[in-house]
């Protein structure tokens, strides 16, 4: 492991006590929590070093998952290894997976009331705002002024848009592209035993259609829902955000578990509370198989981005300046950025369905632009405006 900090390591109950708190009040999304955690573990407290700091940011930019949550999981990982970083994860997820999983409990028998309904209303284009600007955002960062990227993010985007549909493996094939025109490889030089470069294998899903269940899910259905989570959970790259399209074709589309209005009700709950937006699959579980559901979903879809930490973290740390590695990691998430616009233009349509709606969507993004990490201030102020504008 690494060296603790300038002023040496403090109790692992301190940091489990501090990741809670990170958890429960960390608004604003990965950006906002990885600022938190820079200012009070090495500016404040000096509980690390700033080098070990920046090594878990360099690896959350290269491996999938979000950003904040793979931040927690390296530094925990540091102080006591794998267990470490599960017990620094599982702090930091429970405080919003237990919010997501109580408003889950009283959305399931309510959501055909007209309260809930017009609550949504106009939540939904609300949140349209906020991933209409995550996904330019995302570009900006990744694709700069160089065309290739731009090119790839738009391809991306057009084909989501118009297909309606995403695939994941896209993610993969704009990674080696950019390898190939960046970084091409010449002749493989030989490891030094297995190759610890490769980030896990793909996981194949299993395309088993179920019926919705709210409370308890049988065997079949727990696993389906398992696998799905598992290979969302390797595709997040960019941002938490990503995960938007993968999991829309998904749960909409392929598997028909819910409707297209539950799932921007999901998205929604992501965005509201505090932690990770993949919390979304807490939501999305509740609603397919009740409590085992959520804890199924929640667990599979961390699992891969635990294991992009603990595995090859330390490798990729390492190799963090190689070049086929920052190719492969530009082109995947360039190819995110387009897929969370193409998604955006997707999920709009079932959004924006008015001129009401529409003019919630452009008070979101004025607001989005003016404020920034201000989203569930945001959230609330749409769910009033919804029960103004569409009655109770």
């Amino acid at each position: 492991m690494s060296s603790p900090g300038p002023e040496g390591a403090p109790p692992f109950r301190a940091l489990l006590r501090y990741f809670l708190g990170l958890g429960t009040w960390g608004f604003g999304g990965p950006i906002a929590s990885v600022g938190y955690m820079q200012r009070d573990l090495v500016e404040r407290r000096r509980w690390l070093s700033e080098r070990e700091f920046l090594n878990g940011v360099a690896l959350g930019q290269t491996m999938p998952g979000p950003l904040a949550a793979q931040v927690v999981m390296w530094v925990g990982f540091l102080r006591d290894g794998a267990m470490g970083a599960l017990a620094t994860a599982g702090v930091f997820i429970l405080p919003s997976f237990v919010l997501v999983l109580g408003v889950a409990a009283i959305y399931v028998p309510n959501q055909g009331l007209p309260v809930v309904q017009s609550l949504f209303y106009g939540i939904a284009p609300a949140v349209m705002a906020v991933i209409a600007v995550a996904a330019v955002k995302l570009a900006r960062l990744t694709d700069k002024r160089d065309p290739k990227l731009w090119a790839i993010t738009i391809a991306i985007g057009v084909v989501t848009a118009v297909t309606g549909a995403e695939v994941a493996l896209l993610f993969v094939g704009a990674g080696l592209l950019m390898i190939l025109l960046e970084a091409r490889p010449t002749f493989r030089r030989a490891g030094r035993g297995s190759d610890p470069g490769t980030p896990g294998s793909e996981l194949a899903i299993v395309g088993v259609g179920f019926k919705v269940l709210t409370g308890t899910a049988v065997a079949g259905t727990l696993v389906a829902l398992g696998l799905f989570f598992l290979k969302a959970g390797a595709f997040i790259f960019g941002s938490g955000l990503a995960i938007v399209p993968f999991l829309r074709e998904g749960v909409v589309n392929q598997h028909h578990w819910l409707t297209p209005r539950q799932f921007l009700d999901a998205v929604a709950m992501g965005l509201i509370t505090p932690g990770p937006v993949v919390i979304t699959a807490a939501f999305i579980g509740y609603l397919v198989g009740g409590i085992a559901g959520a804890l199924v979903a929640t667990v599979a879809i961390f699992t891969p981005i635990y294991l992009g930490v603990i595995v090859p973290g330390p490798w990729f740390v390492r190799h963090q300046d190689n070049a086929q590695v920052k190719a492969f990691v530009r082109g995947a998430t360039a190819a995110a950025a387009g897929a969370i616009a193409g998604a955006t233009v997707v999920l709009s349509k079932g959004a924006i369905v008015d001129r009401e709606t529409g003019l919630i969507a452009a008070a979101a993004l004025g607001f989005v632009l003016l404020l920034k990490n201000r989203e569930p201030v945001l959230i609330v102020l749409a769910a009033v405006a919804g029960i103004l504008l569409h009655g109770v």
